[in-house]
């Protein structure tokens, strides 16, 4: 059918079997075409060839570890990276965010929760190529966001945001000094609004704070996040 969509391929880098097998097994009945690696330099290689939609990288790869490999996915060729990782604390997640990455699952994981990841981060894609449509650059105080070239620039220099800060510094730019609570952000940017994932929210803002100046996005306790004016 003309109207139909075409599969999207998901390359899944994971060497524990009994994950990878849970989670092939999930991706493949919600319609996804997965292909499984275990090894992060042969992972590499298919990545290559197969030039998949998605990528879902465990952080912790024997070998060649799933922070370099998301760093040589996204030299070649930049992909939505959703990564895996049993590690919680707050620099772990950034150093992989710092990479590439464009959102994470702390195992262990519900397969509920890593589908929604998926799929919301396949519709930002979507979603930004609409988007790219127009040619409007927006200026807030020291920094210019680029909507049409997604590109950023503070005081002239381009700060290298992943997809998903990028997307999130856009929406906070649509009205600066507006508070947007974290429940709003995740609904928005991530597609769902589960409060227990609002941890996600503070991570890429930490991200974005170390890109761009710790001042450029302003905490409001308790309620959520604004970009802050200036001038």
């Amino acid at each position: 059918m003309a109207n139909q969509r075409r599969q999207r391929t998901v390359l899944l880098v994971e060497d524990d079997e009994t994950i990878a097998r849970a989670v092939r097994d999930r991706l493949a009945a919600e319609g996804f075409a997965v292909r499984v690696e275990g090894d992060g330099a042969r992972a590499l290689q298919v990545y290559t060839a197969l030039e998949p939609d998605l990528v879902v990288l465990d952080r912790l790869l024997p070998g060649l570890d799933g922070l370099e490999v998301c760093r040589r996915m996204q030299a070649e060729r930049p992909v939505p990276v959703l990564m895996l990782t049993a590690l919680s604390e707050e620099t772990d997640l950034l150093v992989g965010l710092g990479v590439g990455a464009d959102d994470y699952v702390t195992k262990p994981f519900s397969m509920r929760e890593l589908v929604a990841r998926v799929r919301a981060l396949l519709r930002r894609v979507e979603r930004a190529a609409q988007l790219t449509a127009g040619d409007t650059v927006i200026k807030v105080g020291e920094v210019e966001i680029d909507t049409a070239e997604r590109r950023v620039y503070v005081r002239g220099a381009e700060a290298q945001l992943t997809r998903t800060e990028f997307d999130l510094l856009r929406r906070l730019a649509d009205r600066p000094g507006q508070v947007y609570e974290r429940e709003r952000l995740l609904a928005d940017i991530w597609g769902f609004s589960e409060a227990a994932a609002t941890r996600t929210v503070d991570s890429h803002v930490r991200a974005l704070r170390r890109k761009l100046g710790a001042d450029v996005v302003r905490t409001v306790h308790g309620v959520g996040y604004a970009l802050a004016k200036t001038g």
